[in-house]
């Protein structure tokens, strides 16, 4: 299917689209450049509410003085994707506990989301909502449409209570994204967002964080007086990177 086509083959379609297409420069700033601590983008979407089992419709006045992550996937009826969401679907009832809503995304219509949920396996017991996008407007608000294949890359947005976009990832088709990695960087930005403090590499609660809005000038160029690497990188870490590459090399 498109969305598992071969990463070259993708972005060859899109430089294809991007030569002999006429765009707005001012539209390609909003709609292709990061968005990384600039406003989320206002939409209206029509959705499947997995949850209820109803049609449903979403806009980004819902999400407004929240906590929002707005996940986007490729395609329905695909192989990789519904991995994905089974994946934030468990992860679910913790990110509700931390006050974070969650929405995904894709070019599909509202009658494919819900016929996908009822046949895939792997979703079985869904508690998401998934907005339909099929034109695509939504999609290049947030700079993630594949022009060539009229599809979304697997881009995901964490926005905070003011509406500004914190985190951005953004990948090709073929790899699914860490649901766990992602988790530790909504509490790492809800504790920056909180206390005004910044998160070193790797943090997790009860690691050391760096308080800034105290201490920064005794800080600047010292930050090792304030962490240390095994602070950021632990021996389990470390493990866990070597265990990962053997496999791999293995495999």
């Amino acid at each position: 299917m498109a969305c598992e086509k071969d990463t070259k083959e993708l972005a060859q379609a899109e430089n294809k689209t991007q030569e002999t297409k006429e765009v707005n420069m001012e539209e390609i700033k909003t709609q292709e450049g990061v968005l990384v601590l600039k406003q989320m983008p206002e939409f209206k979407m029509e959705a499947y509410d997995a949850a209820t089992g109803h049609y449903t419709e979403v806009s980004s006045d819902d999400y407004k003085g929240k906590w929002t992550v707005v996940c986007f996937y490729p395609a329905d009826f695909t192989f990789v994707c519904p991995t994905e969401i089974a994946a934030m679907n468990a992860a679910l009832p913790l990110l509700k506990e931390l006050g974070v809503e969650v929405l995904a995304v894709s070019t599909d219509t509202k009658f494919s989301h819900k016929r996908f949920v009822e046949t895939e396996p792997l979703l079985k017991d869904l508690k998401l909502t998934i907005a339909a996008d099929p034109t695509g407007e939504v999609t290049r608000k947030f700079g993630v449409m594949i022009e060539g294949a009229g599809l979304a890359l697997r881009g995901r947005f964490l926005i905070n209570p003011d509406g500004q976009v914190v985190a951005q990832e953004v990948q090709a088709p073929p790899v699914g994204r860490s649901v766990k990695e992602f988790v530790r960087q909504i509490i790492a930005h809800q504790h920056a967002y909180k206390t005004g403090e910044v998160c070193p590499a790797n943090w997790k609660p009860g690691k050391k964080t760096l308080p800034v809005n105290t201490d920064i000038e005794p800080m600047t160029g010292n930050v090792g007086a304030y962490v240390t690497l095994n602070d950021l990188i632990d021996e389990n870490d470390v493990k866990e990177m070597e265990e990962m590459v053997k496999a791999f090399k293995n495999s």
